[in-house]
């Protein structure tokens, strides 16, 4: 079994969600920071990529949320901000 350049990307994402988790629960960021849901953004967008040279519709979904969920964050930290 090998791996295709787009399954190191979906590989990449899953590594930074579960790492944007651990700094979360140990104190090292917040919630309500931007970097949180960019991070987040980021790694649903990596995974999402290789979900669609190997598609499941499940996680397809999953990740489609996660990445809208992260971006309404980002998008309530700089209407916040901006107000």
């Amino acid at each position: 079994m090998g791996f295709a350049w787009y399954d190191i990307l979906g590989t990449l994402g899953v590594a930074i969600i579960i790492l944007t988790y651990a700094m979360l629960q140990i104190g090292r960021i917040r919630s309500e920071q931007p970097a949180y849901s960019l991070l987040n953004a980021v790694g649903a967008s990596l995974i999402l990529v290789s979900l669609y040279f190997d598609f499941n519709f499940p996680s397809v979904v999953v990740e489609f949320f996660w990445l809208l969920i992260s971006l309404f964050g980002i998008g309530k930290y700089f209407f916040k901000r901006s107000a």
